[in-house]
């Protein structure tokens, strides 16, 4: 979307949180209408770029097939079409955004009038003809895996980017996407917070969404037909990792060894002693 919205979704965090079920609803419908089918779709929205500036967009997962609802087969191949899908983002997005102000739960420095413009000229305009959307086929479900990775389980920015921290600034590489290019950047050590704090997520904020067939209401109910009709047996859930465990395998280190290396084990409460 146009880079004069993310000011809107910066300061509305709970119109934020509403993109990725219409960023899906979008595609779901495209799909439905093309095709008559339902599809397997994962969002994981994301909020920062290489310069750790807020901009707010929507990495989709849609199943290469889907389930067509007049007969229940599966249809193995989905075709999207870029240009209807960028259109049917960008009216989604602006009709959203409208209803917000007509129902006054958007908040901005703007006047009413003045967002109304905005809305119209971030629609259309000479210099926004067109919304971004990328469409591309992954490799294999481990890539995706460890694409979508990268901006859930991660800082905005990696240790090996901060090159310097003291009390008074940051100095930090940035991605120049459009230079294509590594740029050694200076902050004041507040507006690096700032810049850091725009992306913390909402308290029990979900990092990856799921849609279509992977929607939690319907999932029980399609998971079973589903690999019926792909011909493949559901995998047993994975055995959850320990505490100990999880830290020795991702840091190195166990939790129960003593300064001694000698392993802690479990005697009984004590009562708390008054000093």
């Amino acid at each position: 979307m146009p880079r004069e919205l993310w000011p809107i979704f910066h300061r509305n965090r709970h119109l934020l949180h509403d993109l990725p079920a219409l960023g899906a609803s979008v595609v779901g419908q495209w799909i439905k209408i093309k095709y008559g089918a339902r599809a397997l779709i994962v969002v994981v929205p994301h909020t920062f770029g290489g310069d750790l500036k807020f901009n707010a967009h929507l990495h989709i997962l849609v199943s290469a097939g889907g389930q067509q609802e007049s007969t229940g087969y599966w249809i193995p191949r989905l075709r999207l079409n870029k240009d209807v899908l960028m259109r049917m983002w960008r009216v989604a997005v602006i009709d959203h955004l409208k209803r917000a102000l007509k129902a006054n739960v958007l908040k901005s420095e703007l006047s009413v009038p003045q967002v109304q413009r905005l809305l119209g000229t971030a629609y259309y305009s000479a210099k926004h003809p067109r919304w971004n959307i990328f469409i591309g086929e992954i490799e294999s479900k481990s890539h995706f895996l460890k694409y979508a990775a990268r901006y859930v389980r991660r800082p905005p920015i990696a240790m090996w980017r901060l090159k310097k921290v003291d009390c008074r600034e940051v100095c930090f590489v940035a991605k120049d996407t459009k230079a294509k290019e590594m740029i050694l950047t200076k902050r004041p050590l507040s507006e690096f917070v700032r810049l850091l704090a725009a992306h913390v997520p909402q308290r029990f904020e979900h990092a990856i969404r799921y849609f279509g067939l992977l929607a939690p209401r319907a999932k029980n109910k399609t998971n079973a037909g589903l690999f019926l009709l792909l011909g493949q047996k559901r995998p047993p859930r994975p055995m959850q990792i320990t505490w100990r465990d999880s830290l020795l395998k991702h840091f190195g280190v166990d939790p129960r060894l003593d300064s001694r290396g000698q392993e802690m084990r479990w005697v009984r409460h004590e009562k708390p002693v008054r000093a």
